[in-house]
């Protein structure tokens, strides 16, 4: 552990709230979660990629079935980022075992990991599902309001540069209300879900502590959600080929990011 992360810098007692402390930390400390994570995923390689490659193949799948509908296609398209924390638990339990240095799971033992907490991760679970509904929803209205009888019939219409100079209102708009969305699952859920498989807390607590962590270090969680959206970007962006390695890589170096955020019981 380094010690610049030592340093509590929100405590619990004294706010009167039955949360852990919260650590500060350096900007670069996200390019320290990815070399962890890389080492983890080293470690781990033959269920990293198994895992990897399976999400890859969802995220592909779900992508393509929706190419023709542009609305859903782009719900579906960003809304990868939204459910990308509940998949990564997987590797959550990996990293958690390598921490302890005990023997890797079997390969569907990870899928079970939810049995940890099962109520509050049911509840997580519930939320990203409602907000996906209203994210659809939202792109459904954006769709209607700036791409009617544009001429726009699939994803691929839209990913032009034509295009996009053409409906540059309707890519703002886009942008913001999903960059808001965006930051706010991001902030509820970037410290939360490695939390509630790691330690026995209820599903307010684990949210309530991971918007602290994401607010008392703003600058490098800023920084963090850039790198993911990024490199999710590039998965994407190669047909989900890069994603098989770059999902599981982000999924190892989060459990990271929460080991460093959030102080030891």
């Amino acid at each position: 552990m380094n010690t610049h992360t030592e340093h509590a810098v929100f405590h619990p007692q004294a706010a009167r709230m039955n949360l852990p402390g919260i650590r500060s930390v350096t900007l670069d400390q996200p390019f320290h979660w990815l070399r962890a994570g890389a080492r983890d995923m080293a470690k781990a390689w033959p269920l990293s990629l198994f895992y990897g490659i399976a999400f890859a193949l969802l995220g592909y799948g779900l992508v393509h079935g929706a190419w023709n509908k542009p609305h859903l296609a782009m719900a579906v398209t960003s809304g990868f980022l939204f459910v990308a924390p509940v998949l990564a638990t997987v590797f959550y339990c990996v990293s958690h075992r390598l921490e302890h240095h005990h023997k890797l799971p079997g390969l569907f033992t990870p899928l079970l990991s939810w049995r940890a907490n099962p109520a509050s991760l049911g509840l997580f679970a519930l939320m990203l599902v409602f907000v996906l509904s209203v994210w659809e929803r939202i792109s459904a209205i954006l769709v209607g309001l700036f791409l009617n009888g544009s001429g726009i019939g699939s994803l691929a219409d839209l990913l032009t540069w034509d295009a996009v100079t053409q409906h540059t209102n309707f890519v703002l708009a886009y942008l913001a209300f999903g960059g808001v969305l965006a930051l706010m699952v991001f902030s509820l859920s970037v410290v939360s879900l490695p939390m509630l498989l790691h330690r026995k807390v209820d599903f307010a607590t684990a949210l309530v502590t991971s918007f602290m962590a994401t607010k008392l270090n703003f600058p490098a969680m800023l920084l963090w959600g850039v790198l993911i959206a990024g490199l999710i970007a590039i998965g994407m962006a190669t047909d989900f080929i890069a994603m098989a390695v770059i999902f599981p890589w982000l999924g190892h170096a989060s459990w990271h990011a929460y080991r460093e955020l959030i102080e030891r019981e």
